[in-house]
């Protein structure tokens, strides 16, 4: 159906993606009193920021930690009052190399962090709380951004579209590009870079096994691993407060056409490390985020140039000062972390308020 002959809603401003970039964008947007709509396409808010229920507690299948020097991730969380508490830092690291498995004294892997109780997703949902009822609009996925009339932009996704005079494009550039036809609104400077940009983590492959409880500890070990065998090149001890859920994870990289790593191989893996305990979790979860439309794009193996983050030509919009990019790797600061998705986030939701009449 052309975009020109659904049903329409006019905005101020739409912001495409719920993620911690456009739900911050957003609520900042309509605190400076503008409409503001959020189409997502998934049904949930976070994009990867993912949670998953694992007890008492909660297990992250994309970020884990916030850093004490992110101003604005903390201010989210102190503002919420959502419960923290510190990455587990005590106990030795295993080494796995060809030649087999060592154990190094000390955490030679962990560093001070911040965890939630509740999980990393809680963020998101917490930014999603400020927002006024029905801003968002899930499962709609956006296929089209056109020129308008008057100067304005139509957005179209799911069947219908929405009109606006100013779009923030919330998702990783590359991955925007891959499910957007944007027409003519990219100077091609500009194209060559989004296309080239990647995503923070979109070629990865997080494994989280969760236990009964945290037996590594009994041992004095972190739950801490580096590999040069793989799957998994490194390792960290994801247990929530007081050890509870119980839980271990790695990230995997498995290369371009390569599939995520069986299951098999991780237990394996996970044994050869610590002990024949790890051979049983009570569950498994392997998220190939390659596999995650609306997070990476098909070449997301492929995309390397990471000199591509907070490039000058994201930090103005284009299309006649119309279309901005708020996604994490658009950050000058803290680029592929939640802190640099709030400030590209506030970064574009300055630069609409200071332009629209």
């Amino acid at each position: 159906m052309p975009v020109e002959t659904v049903p329409k809603s006019a905005v101020d401003v739409i912001v495409i993606g719920a993620g911690p970039a456009g739900l911050h964008a957003a609520g900042l947007l309509q605190k400076a009193d503008l409409d503001v709509a959020v189409i997502e396409a998934r049904d949930r808010v976070g994009g990867r920021l993912e949670s998953v229920p694992a007890g008492p507690g909660h297990l992250d299948l994309g970020p884990t930690w916030f850093w004490s020097n992110e101003p604005l991730v903390n201010a989210v969380v102190a503002t919420a009052g959502l419960p923290i508490f510190p990455q587990r830092l005590e106990g030795d690291t295993m080494v796995q190399t060809e030649d087999g498995v060592r154990r190094v004294a000390g955490n030679q892997i962990d560093a001070p962090s911040s965890r939630l109780a509740s999980g990393i997703q809680a963020i998101a949902e917490a930014l999603a709380a400020r927002l006024t009822a029905g801003t968002i609009t899930f499962v709609a996925p956006v296929t089209r951004i056109a020129d308008g009339d008057d100067g304005t932009l139509i957005v179209a996704a799911a069947g219908r579209s929405w009109i606006a005079r100013r779009v923030v494009v919330a998702l990783p550039p590359a991955t925007a590009l891959a499910h957007i036809d944007f027409g003519d609104l990219l100077a091609e400077p500009l194209r060559v870079l989004v296309r080239s940009t990647p995503v923070w983590m979109g070629a990865t492959t997080k494994v989280v096994a969760h236990y009964e409880r945290p037996f590594w500890r009994d041992t004095g070990l972190a739950g801490a691993a580096f590999s040069w065998v793989g799957p998994m090149r490194e390792m960290h001890d994801m247990s929530g407060p007081d050890g509870t859920p119980a839980a271990i994870f790695g990230f995997a990289q498995p290369g371009p056409n390569q599939p995520a790593p069986t299951v098999g191989a991780i237990i394996a893996q996970l044994t050869a490390l610590f002990g024949p305990e790890a051979a049983t979790p009570v569950a498994l979860h392997i998220k190939d985020w390659r596999s995650e439309p609306f997070t990476s794009p098909p070449n997301a193996d492929l995309l390397q140039d990471y000199q591509t983050y907070g490039d000058p030509l994201y930090q103005q919009p284009t299309a006649d000062g119309r279309l901005h990019f708020a996604s994490t790797e658009t950050s000058t600061i803290a680029p592929g972390h939640i802190e640099g998705a709030l400030v590209a986030a506030e970064r574009a939701a300055s630069q609409i308020v200071q332009t629209l009449p």
